[in-house]
């Protein structure tokens, strides 16, 4: 195998940071992994078990809220994937809870970048909530990464981590621009697929619920596009290597309603009680254009696929039965 450079990749526990992890040992990297806490067995298992790991990872204490925590991670490395977000408690203030840590900590990790001389690339993971959420959509006209959220109605809806995400790519492209730090950012649909932790985070767990006929937190979701993670993965590592590539990439499969969401899925998986229908809700129509992402040679998987994959770890990981 031809051994490529040293990356880093912050929040590497998490649901797509120990996908692309994967995806970066097996094309040859040598990648520094950040985690709170390296010693907690628990939560790195599934990391120290990946092909290559033992030659190739090295797990780094690190945290989005210390300042300069970062820089003994990043230095050296040629690449910064950042896909760390804090976590957040209970949303009593989520000005101070949610909007100042996702800044923060994103500025953090950009400043130990710009101190490190061999870095050639950030790749900053946001979310292609950062351009759906306004109210002039053309239903006619797919939205492209030209598009930005409205910060006035995400702070109206309450709808707080889209907020977040918004402020803190904004913030980082302000930094970018300023320090001259080349970074592209992908902003990834809702991420569907195999979860290689244990432990399920919200995104895995709210289509575990979904599949067990919950209808509680896919409600709110409208219309939403998806993606594989091995998609959102791969992505994140062409925009990387591409050396043209540039600015922000939607990174997207399929975008469906919720009731045609659950009549496919009940269609396909007929022994599990999927909920049959949502009360309807009053979102604009929109579509992504994702010819930018396909530039860089990026073909999506289909919603097949992505949900097959999903559903059988669900079941071998012993989360969901399909009798």
């Amino acid at each position: 195998m031809n051994h490529k450079g040293k990356v880093c990749v912050t929040g590497a526990s998490g649901f797509l940071a120990s996908w692309l992890i994967k995806r970066l040992l097996s094309s040859g990297y040598h990648v520094i992994a950040t985690v709170r806490d390296p010693g907690n067995a628990k939560k790195v298992a599934h990391l120290r078990q990946l092909q290559g790991a033992e030659e190739r990872l090295c797990l780094v204490k690190a945290d989005l809220m210390v300042e300069g925590s970062f820089d003994k991670a990043i230095m050296g490395c040629e690449a910064v994937f950042h896909t760390a977000s804090p976590v957040v408690a209970a949303e009593l203030d989520p000005k101070t809870e949610i909007l100042k840590p996702a800044v923060d900590g994103t500025l953090n990790v950009l400043r130990s970048c710009k101190r490190n001389p061999s870095l050639k690339r950030v790749v900053l993971t946001s979310s292609s909530s950062t351009i759906r959420a306004k109210e002039d959509i053309d239903p006619n006209v797919p939205l492209d990464e030209s598009s930005w959220s409205s910060e006035e109605l995400c702070e109206t809806l309450g709808i707080w981590y889209v907020l977040s995400k918004v402020l803190a790519e904004r913030a980082a492209w302000e930094f970018c621009k300023e320090n001259n730090v080349d970074m592209v950012t992908i902003l990834p649909a809702f991420v569907i697929g195999p979860s290689l932790p244990p432990e399920l985070c919200s995104t895995a767990s709210d289509v575990l619920g979904l599949l067990q006929g919950e209808t509680q937190k896919f409600e709110w979701h409208g219309r939403m596009g998806y993606v594989h993670i091995d998609d959102v993965a791969l992505c994140h590592i062409l925009a990387y290597e591409n050396q043209n590539a540039e600015g922000r990439y939607i990174c997207s499969s399929k975008i469906l309603d919720n009731d045609e969401l659950v009549s496919f899925l009940s269609a396909r998986y007929p022994t599990l009680p999927i909920p049959k229908r949502f009360k309807k809700l009053d979102r604009p129509r929109y579509e992504f254009n994702t010819t930018k992402a396909k530039s860089l040679g990026m073909k999506f998987k289909p919603i097949e696929e992505m949900f097959d994959d999903c559903i059988a770890s669900l079941v071998e990981q012993g989360h969901l039965s399909l009798l």
